[in-house]
């Protein structure tokens, strides 16, 4: 399986890029930075130089020739003020899915965020509450379309270890969960055809991933 993913040297990115070189899948990230190349070389993965903010569809289409799926791991990250959270974590997943349709590509792996659905509560920092509204937006673009796509929503993101259980459902209690078991839970889905069209929350729990995917 050839799996392009957006983000390409993101946290969970490169995890997921490791995981699925080891288990004989290939492996590209789009990412903006050519410095950010060698990063992902060192993972198992093919850089592909490609700024999701600036590139029309066409652009992108292209480099999604030959892919079996994509997964958008963008995102526009700390720091960042609220007219970015809507150019990368909606705007780009957007054009992601735009060209993933031109290029034939059905499989789409959406990384969204627990807490999207409904507004933001009262007092929520404003650029949270834009992040937040870009991720639904995303959402509701992508179930929108003729794709095979399924959202997988990861509640607060640690950088422990793995530890390969999950809870994955519709539903779940709001929890942490490792950046390596969300990697580990994209593998799968990936590898799972029977997810598509599904909207997943994930925490740590006690589930092999495995079976979590399977029953999810």
């Amino acid at each position: 399986m050839r799996v392009v993913i957006a983000g390409g040297h993101g946290k969970i990115a490169r995890l997921l890029e490791r995981e699925l070189t080891d288990r004989g899948d290939h492996a590209a990230g789009l990412i903006r930075d050519p410095d950010q190349s060698a990063a992902l070389t060192a993972a198992g993965a093919q850089p592909i130089i490609c700024d999701l903010e600036h590139a029309d569809v066409t652009e992108v289409a292209g480099h999604l020739a030959g892919a079996d799926a994509v997964v958008f791991a963008a995102g526009a990250g700390p720091g960042s003020g609220a007219a970015r959270k809507d150019t990368v974590d909606r705007a780009a997943a957007v054009l992601l899915a735009d060209a993933a349709q031109q290029a034939g590509v059905r499989r789409y792996l959406l990384v969204s965020s627990m807490g999207v659905e409904g507004e933001p509560r009262p007092g929520t920092d404003a650029v949270f509450a834009a992040y937040l509204r870009a991720k639904k937006a995303a959402e509701d673009d992508l179930a929108a379309r003729d794709l095979d796509w399924t959202v997988l929503r990861p509640g607060r993101l640690t950088d422990e270890r793995p530890t390969g259980r999950v809870t994955l459902a519709r539903r779940v209690p709001s929890g942490a969960v490792t950046r390596a078991d969300v990697a580990g839970v994209l593998v799968a889905l990936l590898h799972t055809p029977a997810t598509a069209g599904a909207i997943l929350e994930l925490v740590a729990g006690d589930t092999p991933i495995a079976e979590a995917v399977t029953a999810g």
